[in-house]
């Protein structure tokens, strides 16, 4: 087992490992990256794609059309294609997602970067992420990717996660901070 695969766990860990491995020795690494980012966005942004992920309801055969139709939409290469049928076929649609963070943790070690999880409370532009990542670049001493999300509860201020390191700076988690206090001081 490649240094690489010390990273991922649990069943997303294997299948996004077998996908990084494959994609590696058939030298379509970069290609399948990017089908697979591009299968993150649509998981990130479609809420009836994430249904036909996680229902249990839906048969393993019609979530495979279903995915199948999908990735030939997208234009998806042929591994990536047929690792999302294998997926579907398994009945592991549901971790999908992780295995897509799962394998750009792979791929990101192999390059030798680190990934940093940014959420805030709403997007944020090309300024903001470019001074995000120049300060995560400075302080971690390497070349850092950042990958957003947007999770609207936060009110304000952002959640870095590098690794298995948390910086909550968020708006909502310092309120509930407060109420904290406040409840001491009645």
């Amino acid at each position: 087992m490649s240094a690489e695969t010390s990273v991922v766990t649990g069943i997303a860990g294997r299948y996004a490992t077998a996908l990084f491995e494959l994609a590696r020795d058939s030298g379509a690494l970069d290609q399948v990256a990017t089908d697979v980012a591009g299968l993150g966005g649509m998981i990130d942004q479609s809420d009836d794609l994430n249904r036909l992920l996680r229902s249990p309801v839906i048969a393993a055969e019609d979530q495979g059309k279903g995915m199948a139709a999908v990735m030939d939409k997208a234009g998806a290469t042929e591994l990536v294609a047929n690792f999302v049928a294998v997926v579907a076929q398994n009945r592991r649609l549901f971790a999908l997602r992780d295995m897509v963070r799962d394998f750009r943790s792979l791929l990101a070690a192999h390059r030798g970067e680190v990934v940093a999880e940014v959420t805030s409370a709403k997007d944020l532009n090309d300024e903001q992420l470019a001074e995000i990542k120049a300060q995560l670049t400075s302080s971690m001493k390497t070349d850092v990717q950042v990958e957003t999300a947007v999770d609207e509860r936060l009110l304000g201020g952002l959640i870095v996660k590098v690794g298995s390191r948390q910086v909550d700076s968020s708006l909502r988690t310092k309120i509930q901070n407060l109420r904290f206090a406040m409840r001491g001081v009645e």
